[in-house]
């Protein structure tokens, strides 16, 4: 898909995002904003094997949105791709509703509810080996946030990962430095954390994470060794929006009307 289309998809998912979150005065803005492109390139570049008519297709690729508080950017590609229509998400935090402000396995598209963050990748490594003992071709993809690296359950996770051999397993970190109250490393250093990955025995790449071009070709990276691989998405919270970018307070913050003005001017 040509670059100029995948930027617009961007830029109309943090339209949708914003717009969302305004409505219901509840969710997360600056971190579905930092993985716009890292979505948008799983599921229109060609990356992803899904079937929106099949959502239980057996060779599917399997995506886990381990940062589920990133739903907001994830809900408008799965309507727009044909998993449920659009208009579902006039209901998104309303009371009822699936469409919830972490995401929520009961939506078509979504493997499993995710946001208690640190379980994503485990339960990935699980769906990778699932697929080696059953001899299925199927890839495992998951999308984890810096902050989430804290946990130790993510360690635990990529050491079993790598003892196994499981070159079926991708892990993207949405690198944007930034975790709920502060910047990653001014209240705990991830740094090197690259070199963390390939300690554990991963195979690991650092790229622009709003760059297609660097998206595309390492997520179609043919493994030539035996390992999983991490892609660390260097990227901006609140991309797209100048008084969001880089801003703590746009972890979990609701725009006003004069803020949610400008954000769509910024959008357009």
């Amino acid at each position: 898909m040509a670059i100029s289309v995948l930027e617009a998809k961007a830029k109309w998912v943090r339209q949708q995002a914003l717009e969302m979150v305004a409505r219901s005065g509840k969710g997360h803005i600056g971190g579905s904003f930092s993985c716009a492109e890292i979505l948008v390139s799983l599921y229109y570049d060609g990356i992803l094997r899904y079937d929106p008519k099949n959502p239980d297709w057996e060779d599917r690729d399997r995506f886990i949105l381990s940062k589920g508080h990133a739903c907001p950017a994830l809900y408008p590609i799965l309507a727009d791709v044909g998993y449920f229509p659009l208009s579902d998400l006039d209901t998104y935090c309303q009371e009822g509703s699936i469409f919830e402000g972490h995401a929520n396995g009961k939506v078509p598209g979504i493997e499993l509810t995710t946001g208690s963050l640190g379980h994503g990748l485990g339960i990935g490594v699980g769906l990778a080996l699932a697929a080696k003992l059953d001899d299925k071709k199927y890839r495992t993809f998951v999308l984890l946030g810096d902050g989430e690296c804290y946990e130790g359950s993510v360690w635990e996770a990529a050491n079993f990962a790598s003892h196994h051999k499981l070159d079926n397993l991708i892990a993207i970190v949405d690198r944007n430095q930034q975790c709920v109250l502060d910047f990653t490393e001014d209240c705990n250093k991830l740094e090197p954390f690259a070199q963390k990955w390939g300690a554990f025995g991963w195979h690991y790449l650092c790229i622009d994470g709003h760059s297609y071009h660097a998206l595309n070709t390492a997520l179609q990276i043919v493994h030539i060794t035996d390992k999983p691989l991490v892609i660390i998405a260097n990227t901006i919270k609140g991309k797209g929006v100048s008084f969001m970018e880089k801003n703590l307070i746009w972890h979990h913050q609701i725009p006003n009307e004069e803020e949610l003005q400008q954000a769509r001017g910024e959008l357009k």
